[in-house]
């Protein structure tokens, strides 16, 4: 059965906006530029914004690559409430009067930084006995959420306005109502989690009310483009091609992996799923995955054992 759509292969950096989930998002991406597949790599809440990395056609075969990427965050915690989602889609489920001071909030930021241990929210992806934890939740359930190791690189906080003290003021200050976070994480992290235990860290409780990514692995802000600026592109007569110019080489998300060129005949052999012999004082003995090249194009991802290199996952460009 012929598949439906066009051999487009590549990565859309493509800028989420507010209340599209991720599968709409490549639904939409797939849909523009009429391509056979698509996926996504690291998936992104509706009330989230920004960097969603899709993958058209053969670039689907890197997604994993894309999604043990590190990954940057800027979001903000609203302090004083804790809710059922961790975030505005879900009702208040918690409240304190308490609202942190700057200091206060810069002498916890450390506790979470390295590898820690988090619960992810109850509405969440997470699978508890073959179950998706929301829903469970949605039905009415209340399932126990396993902590997780998860990696933080560094978080900073970048600004939060003092309300003005009550009148009188028992505390002599007012606090922050809300503060505004970035944060560098690994893979599997929860930033709705984040925020909802910095809350309790400082007796204050918290849920995010805003969140966007702004980097994943090898793309950054600078690299994302709008859905406006996708269907601009589609509808331009003058320009063809103009919507392809968008794509991001396959070999993007591949730069923390080694490259090796091979010749026309080491082509050849792994093209018909044949090991090629490594020969060279050089040649590494192992390695889990390289980015295969021929002639400057990527062939393929494989593995180098025992000083040969056999196949993982060849592109049909």
């Amino acid at each position: 059965m012929k598949k439906k759509g066009l051999p487009v292969h590549g990565w859309v950096v493509f800028d989420k906006p507010l209340g599209m989930s991720s599968t709409q998002a490549v639904g939409k991406i797939r849909w523009l530029f009429n391509a056979e597949k698509a996926g996504h790599g690291g998936t992104l809440d509706p009330l989230a914004t920004g960097l969603l990395p899709i993958a058209l056609g053969e670039a689907t075969k890197t997604v994993q690559w894309a999604m043990d990427g590190r990954k940057v965050y800027r979001f903000r915690a609203q302090w004083g409430t804790e809710t059922t989602t961790d975030d505005l889609e879900g009702e208040v489920s918690a409240r304190s009067d308490a609202r942190p001071e700057k200091s206060s909030i810069d002498a916890i930021l450390n506790d979470f930084v390295g590898e820690i241990m988090q619960a992810p929210p109850v509405f969440s992806a997470i699978k508890i006995n073959g179950e998706r934890a929301y829903d469970l939740a949605r039905a009415g359930e209340a399932p126990e959420m396993a902590l997780r190791p998860v990696f933080i690189e560094g978080l900073k906080l970048l600004g939060s306005p003092e309300r003005p003290p009550p009148q009188p003021s028992p505390q002599g200050g007012g606090g922050n109502e809300y503060s505004d976070f970035e944060v560098t994480c690994g893979k599997g992290t929860y930033i709705r989690s984040l925020a909802r235990d910095m809350g309790r860290k400082l007796g204050c409780l918290a849920h995010v009310t805003l969140l966007r990514r702004v980097s994943v692995g090898s793309f950054t802000e600078k690299d994302m483009i709008s859905l406006e600026m996708l269907e601009e592109l589609r509808h331009r007569p003058a320009q063809e091609g103009a919507l392809q110019n968008a794509l991001h080489s396959i070999s993007t998300v591949l730069d923390g992996i080694p490259a090796l060129a091979v010749m026309d005949g080491q082509a050849a052999q792994l093209r018909q799923g044949q090991t090629v012999l490594l020969r060279g004082a050089h040649a590494p003995i192992t390695c889990e995955a390289v980015l295969v090249t021929h002639e400057g194009r990527p062939l393929g991802i494989c593995e180098i054992a025992q000083g040969s290199l056999k196949t993982k996952r060849l592109f049909n460009l």
